[in-house]
Order: C-alpha cells, then structure tokens, then sequence
C-alpha cells in the first residue's frame, strides 16, 4: 500500500501559515516565503529581546542622571557615592524613585554628600 504524504505537508503548511498572520501578503501566501519570514522574525525577537534590555538601562540612567542634576550632583559621582556608602539600590528602583518619589530620591542624595 502506498504511503500519500498530503496530509503531513498540509500540516506543515497550516502551521507556517498560522504563524504568519498578519504579515504582508507574499509572505502569507507563499509557503517558502512565509517559513523565511517566520525564521528572520525569530531572529529579530531573539535580538530585540537583548535590545530591550540595553534600552531600558539607558532610560533609567538619563532619569537617574536628570535627578541627579537636580540635586546638585552627576550620575557619575551619585553611582561612586552609592558604592562607597554600600546602598544596594539598583538602577531601575533608583529612576522609579527619581520619577515618582523625588523626596526619597534626595534624601539618598544626601545621605551620599555625607
């Protein structure tokens, strides 16, 4: 009896297609477009998701430094004084209190200028 293949590449072909959904209409239509476009998007997510990092540790580091101005001192001398003093506050808590809290955030400042 002979083995018909139809249903295993209509599988394969349905599963590209589902993860296609709402590109372009080549990359829809087309299989071999499609499992490129699937492959290359892959690709993208894996190095945005590294991007995303890097971005959101330059925000917090332009928060921190504005506050920072604020208060009568540099990112640079704020971050060595936290060292120094052994404060074990990260970057982003440090921008979230810049942001929302500035009275914390200055009195960390001062607590610094010590």
């Amino acid at each position: 009896m002979r083995v018909k293949r139809g249903t295993t590449s209509h599988a394969r072909h349905s599963k590209i297609r589902k993860q296609t959904k709402g590109m372009t209409h080549s990359n829809r239509a087309s299989i071999k477009r499609g499992r490129q476009a699937v492959v290359k998007g892959l690709q993208f997510a894996t190095r945005d998701r590294k991007n995303k990092k890097r971005t959101f540790r330059q925000l917090w580091n332009t928060r921190i430094s504005a506050a920072a101005k604020l208060n009568g001192t540099n990112y640079s001398k704020l971050i060595n004084g936290l060292k120094k003093e052994d404060i074990k506050l990260d970057r982003k808590i440090l921008a979230e209190l810049a942001v929302s809290e500035p009275n914390a955030f200055t009195a960390i400042v001062n607590s610094i200028k010590k």
